[in-house]
């Protein structure tokens, strides 16, 4: 696991993985299976795991947190580096934050708060957080106007921001006037894309951010990986082709709702049996899974011939 502070070169160097977190029927820890899909990862050539939303820490108890930390710490490899979430809201920003202080782990991400709150005290509350922490951490932005980027701007002057992900969806991706202020304050190359592969070629190539967050990447390390490194060798024509593979899973995943089809597709495509999803959120209905399965077993079955590939090479 890598433990050193985080550069820019750690930002770039791997598609940030956004995996589930498999469970048990009885909602404990699935180790087995939370180690095969960390593996199934990095061997697709990701190193970086960032476990958030759709590993559901939003609804995992003080009581279960530690724990959750000690085994992935000890799943992770020995280059890879594993960013934990922590929040949304203060009291847990602060408690998990002390939690995380003794630890070797380089950084945490701030889950986004949506209500209630106001963007100063969005401010406020990331500032004493990373206090808390006693290292900077990772912003993760979702929604407009979250954090004035100023004072996002006075954070990362002060040694108190690693990165940004940034998330808001737009009709136009180009057409985005908050992402530009942000830029103006905090360096590009401290900015993440964080909504998959969808707009990750724009951008990359038009607004310079460092990398992307892919929850879809757990089907398919390689092509994901793939992407990326077109995207960093300026061959857009091949991003794009190797996006279209990732397009029917992210379809149904903005149709239906990202987590959950993320979450059943680890299984439905044969990576690893990620179980029930922790309340407060629930699992594919039979009529979804029926749909979100051929598209999960494709994209798997095409990660499986790109290392055949590879390794024929």
């Amino acid at each position: 696991m890598k433990t050193s502070p985080v550069t820019p070169a750690d930002l770039s160097r791997s598609v940030i993985a956004v995996p589930p977190l498999a469970r048990n029927g009885d909602f404990s820890l699935n180790e087995a299976a939370n180690t095969a899909l960390i593996r199934h990862l990095e061997g697709g050539g990701v190193r970086t795991l960032m476990y958030g939303g759709n590993a559901n820490f939003y609804h995992i108890g003080l009581s279960e947190y530690e724990r959750v930390l000690d085994f992935l710490e000890a799943a992770a490899g020995p280059d890879t580096w594993l960013l934990p979430s922590f929040g949304p809201d203060y009291g847990r920003l602060i408690d998990q934050a002390r939690m995380l202080r003794s630890r070797r782990l380089p950084t945490a991400m701030a889950l986004p708060m949506t209500f209630p709150m106001t963007p100063a005290g969005v401010a406020l509350a990331l500032r004493r957080a990373a206090e808390a922490l006693g290292k900077p951490i990772v912003v993760y932005i979702k929604s407009d106007n979250y954090i004035d980027p100023a004072e996002l701007g006075r954070l990362d002057r002060d040694g108190l921001l690693v990165s940004v992900k940034y998330a808001v969806v737009r009709a136009d991706t180009l057409a985005d006037d908050y992402l530009r202020r942000i830029l103006q304050q905090v360096d590009k190359s401290k900015v993440v894309s964080g909504i998959g592969e969808r707009p990750a070629i724009q951008h990359l190539r038009h607004f310079g951010l460092a990398s992307f967050t892919s929850g879809s990447v757990c089907l398919s390390p390689r092509g994901s990986m793939a992407i990326l490194r077109a995207i960093q060798r300026g061959d857009d024509a091949a991003a794009e082709a190797l996006r279209a593979q990732f397009m029917p899973l992210e379809d149904l995943r903005d149709e239906i709702n990202p987590i959950r089809v993320l979450h059943d597709a680890v299984s439905l495509g044969g990576v690893a049996d990620t179980g029930p999803m922790l309340p407060m959120l629930t699992g594919l209905n039979e009529a979804e899974a029926a749909r979100v399965a051929p598209a999960a077993r494709a994209l798997k079955a095409w990660d499986d011939e790109l290392g055949a590939a590879r390794a024929a090479e």
